[in-house]
């Protein structure tokens, strides 16, 4: 069987199961085609890197070494950061199979490349030929086959996508492009959004994007583009979510914003999302911040746990459908119910609660600043947990990504 044949089952299968996340309108009505477009640009690679911030992940979770976390992996910086807290065992989901290929990757990376140097410049920096020759020395035989086909398969360039780690793979995938056509439509009008990351202070990265980025918005392309609920699909912004995520504002506005929390609130030394945005890579040579999976001082602790790990093409609601009662500690939904509607809410948190140990704690982000469950999610079921509402909102001005409007934690009642 040819490799392209041998790809297209789970593919088809993951366009069934992205469908069943996010069509909820009928196929030719206008959300109805919306829903059907974004499920076809998320069907491919969407994060390189997620944009999550594992470190307020961690802390509102409090992980103890004998907790099972249950999480949605996107592009697994978030699962493999969270290895670092010692967990007895994570299970985690992706409904993409680019993204469980990339997990998959990274493992057999942890777990087979020569050195932390080695697993850097493959993961970190993503854009050397010597990726490759250790790719086919130490990693291909260790993984599966649909993960090995993934990355041998062509690309519709004729390359393998194996080579997005010689080209830096940050740049590639759906939120990487999107990220690269913000980059050149700011160097059409004479801004370079790189200069953010020369800043000494943030002082400095506040009057840099006062005076030249927030008046990009004002535009007239710029408001008339972010209209338009396609435009933000580079994003992972499903239409669903582009309601919750403009509240009833301009988008252009919301955008800013966000934005702006993402260049100002934080020392560009300590923000890692920043550098990707503004960068479209990490610091040269490793010599700034780092999701705590590619820092050299957690490297051998995770060579040594990243067994503990396991990846699945799957559905959230189903995998924790099928553990036994009481077996789950901690559970991490990302903003995956932004896409649901009551049903989907419902059927999750029956099963979240049928899953979780006593103390169990449940978080999510949302796109607008609110908790999306009460009036969504049946009063048996949300009654059997407690909002940690100043938890939540601490970590949420804390979240150095600064995408989402809000930080969710819930905790099982006793």
């Amino acid at each position: 069987m040819s490799s392209a044949l041998a790809l297209q089952e789970p593919r088809k299968h993951a366009q069934q199961m992205l469908g069943k996340a996010v069509h909820k309108n009928r196929r030719l009505s206008i959300n109805g085609v919306l829903e059907r477009l974004f499920t076809k640009a998320f069907s491919g690679l969407v994060y390189s890197q997620i944009w999550e911030d594992p470190d307020v992940d961690m802390r509102a979770m409090a992980i103890e070494p004998h907790h099972h976390v249950v999480a949605i992996s996107s592009g697994g910086c978030n699962v493999l950061s969270y290895l670092t807290a010692n967990p007895a065992k994570i299970t985690a989901v992706d409904l993409s199979p680019a993204h469980v290929a990339l997990v998959k990757l990274k493992i057999a990376g942890l777990q087979n490349l020569p050195d932390w140097k080695s697993f850097y410049r493959f993961f970190g920096e993503a854009r050397s030929r010597e990726n490759i020759l250790d790719y086919h020395e130490f990693l291909r035989d260790d993984v599966d086959v649909q993960t090995r086909l993934y990355w041998e398969s062509r690309l519709p360039n004729g390359r393998r996508r194996l080579s997005r780690f010689t080209s830096n793979i940050y740049r590639r995938g759906l939120l990487g492009r999107f990220i690269g056509t913000g980059h050149m439509l700011s160097r059409m009008v004479g801004k370079d959004l790189n200069r953010l990351t020369l800043c000494e202070s943030m002082a400095d990265q506040r009057a840099y994007f006062d005076a030249e980025i927030a008046p990009l918005f004002d535009r007239k392309i710029v408001r008339w583009l972010t209209n338009y609920r396609a435009a933000l699909f580079g994003l992972g912004i499903p239409p669903s979510q582009y309601e919750a995520l403009s509240e009833g504002r301009e988008m252009a506005d919301v955008l800013r914003e966000r934005l702006r929390k993402l260049a100002c609130d934080f020392p560009i030394s300590k923000n890692y999302f920043a550098w990707q945005a503004f960068n479209r890579a990490y610091a040269p040579n490793a010599a700034g911040p780092l999701p705590p999976y590619l820092q050299a001082n957690n490297f051998e602790t995770l060579r040594e746990c990243v067994d503990r790990l396991t990846m699945l093409h799957a559905s959230l609601t189903d995998t924790i459908a099928d553990m036994p009662k009481a077996s789950a500690h901690r559970f991490v939904l990302l903003d995956a119910q932004d896409w649901m509607n009551d049903g989907q809410l419902d059927s999750l948190w029956s099963a979240i609660t049928h899953a979780a140990a006593p103390g169990a704690r449940a978080i999510f982000r949302t796109a607008g600043q609110k908790t999306i469950l009460p009036g969504h999610v049946a009063n048996d079921t949300l009654a059997n947990w407690t909002y940690l509402a100043e938890v939540s909102h601490t970590l949420g001005v804390e979240d150095r990504s600064s995408i989402y409007g809000g930080f969710h934690v819930y905790q099982l009642n006793d």
